[in-house]
């Protein structure tokens, strides 16, 4: 094969991929969210220390070659405690993430779809969610089940429900006036059969960008809900209780509140930074 005939060849690079390389902030931000996820799902292998281990020897030692991100007031090794608590930290998001998902679809398409009265009272309710600040009904929901991750994910779920609900809904009602959508009821087809085949699946596309975009909200409610106690107890390591033992500190150990807190900065920026991809390209 000539060079000239290689030469002409298209590159053999999918469309999303070369689109994707054209931004070099967008690659960063994947770039750091797969680290973040990296630590998630083997944690032992970027933790260099326990994260559990108190080493008295070294008590608010400053970052160093040996300890990343410096120490704690026991000795332990802060960038080993921030990879351990991603596990735990991302779980609980992606728990939230999924019950307001999940639910705030079956509200939104029910109430969209069905419509009068239903639609009615559902939204009422929706605009009753919407009225209060996400982390306020959060923490009162929080304290209503009790402390710990899965209480956590729960509250914050809910508190992303009228939001997912409000998107499905406008989808829903959109779609359903679509000419192929009429064409499916003049020829007999179901309602159930309508709107799991033709409606839904052409109404999820803004609901996952809202998703993605509730994702980083998400983390930054849990770990708000962890730094004021509401999380998992110590010592287990958690990034906004990581943050919370910081701030006893901060005038002499300053690095274990800033480095916590600038890793939830970046990677929120980053999750923000792909869901804004996602929403041009959808």
């Amino acid at each position: 094969m000539s060079t000239a005939t290689l030469a002409a060849r298209p590159t053999a690079l999918p469309h999303w991929l070369r689109e994707i390389l054209r931004a070099p902030g967008l690659v960063l931000s994947i770039l750091v969210i797969l680290l973040v996820v990296a630590w998630a799902v083997a944690p032992a292998v970027f933790a260099p220390y326990d994260p559990l281990h108190a080493d008295t020897t070294v008590p608010l030692a400053p970052p160093s070659a040996e300890h990343l991100f410096g120490t704690d007031e026991l000795g332990r090794d802060v960038f080993s405690r921030m990879v351990a608590g991603t596990g735990l930290s991302l779980l609980t998001t992606v728990a939230a993430v999924g019950i307001g998902l999940v639910v705030g679809s079956v509200v939104g398409s029910v109430s969209g779809y069905v419509g009068g009265r239903v639609d009615g009272v559902v939204m009422r309710l929706v605009d009753v969610l919407l009225s209060m600040p996400m982390l306020l009904l959060a923490m009162a929901l929080v304290t209503a089940l009790g402390f710990g991750p899965g209480q956590l994910a729960v509250a914050v779920g809910v508190a992303l429900v009228g939001s997912t609900a409000r998107v499905m809904r406008s989808e829903v009602l959109r779609v359903s006036r679509s000419t192929y959508v009429d064409a499916q009821r003049s020829m007999g087809a179901g309602s159930v059969s309508i709107l799991a085949r033709h409606v839904l699946p052409n109404a999820l596309g803004p609901v996952l960008v809202l998703a993605v975009v509730e994702f980083g909200q998400a983390i930054l409610a849990i770990a708000a809900l962890s730094f004021l106690g509401f999380g998992t107890p110590p010592p287990t390591p958690e990034w906004g209780s990581l943050v919370s033992a910081g701030q006893r500190y901060i005038a002499a150990a300053p690095w274990m509140i800033a480095f916590p807190g600038l890793v939830i900065t970046v990677f929120v920026m980053s999750i923000n930074r792909l869901a804004r991809h996602f929403e041009q390209e959808v």
